[in-house]
């Protein structure tokens, strides 16, 4: 599966420290090999994968592909946008 990503993930993603840059790295690669499935709650047609005990990816699969669509460090952030669905 390839990776893609829209501009406010890479934004997100530029954004972080080094030490989370890698996290979230390593989660990315290891979706691109057995994608997750965990889907939200609430309807929301995403998935959410959990890199540290605050931070998320924000994604869909379509295809063969997996769209990333938010890469959030701090739960606050995640919590405003997830929030936002309500």
């Amino acid at each position: 599966m390839e990776l893609v990503f829209s501009d406010s993930a890479k934004k997100e993603l530029e954004s972080l420290p080094q030490e989370l840059i890698a996290l979230f790295l390593k989660h990315l690669e290891k979706m691109q090999e057995t994608p997750p499935r965990k889907h939200m709650k609430h309807g929301i047609s995403c998935h959410v994968e959990k890199v540290t005990k605050q931070a998320r990816i924000i994604y869909n699969i379509e295809g063969g592909d997996i769209y990333i669509l938010h890469c959030f460090a701090g739960h606050k952030e995640y919590e405003r946008w997830y929030n936002s669905y309500k």
